[in-house]
């Protein structure tokens, strides 16, 4: 393991899963996939995956197929890592912006 790696890796949901049960195929990738819900190194764990092609196993929550099928669509991509965390940055951006502005479906109700 490389020390990127190893950082991320320590906080990965999988780390003290069974690795029998992250490289299973068929309906089992669904539950090997489950434990990636609420992993807070998904996105790393995928680029990892994505920009070293690695083919068997979960990663980052996605199968080796669906990982194929990215890897085939956005064949131009020479960092994985670079673009999830740029996505990312502007997800959380975006998040935070609407989560400031309040909700015009609540009534104000004044005490007084």
């Amino acid at each position: 393991m490389s020390g990127d790696e190893e950082e991320w890796g320590e906080r990965a949901a999988c780390r003290t899963a069974d690795p029998e049960k992250l490289f299973v195929e068929g309906a089992a990738q669904n539950r090997a996939k489950a434990v990636c819900i609420g992993c807070p190194v998904q996105t790393e764990c995928l680029a990892y995956a994505l920009d070293n092609r690695i083919e068997h196993g979960i990663w980052g929550s996605m199968t080796e197929r669906e990982r194929r099928a990215l890897l085939r669509r956005r064949p131009t991509v020479t960092s994985w890592r670079r673009l999830l965390e740029a996505a990312r940055a502007v997800h959380e951006q975006r998040a935070g912006a609407s989560a400031a502005e309040p909700d015009p479906t609540e009534r104000q109700v004044e005490v007084g």
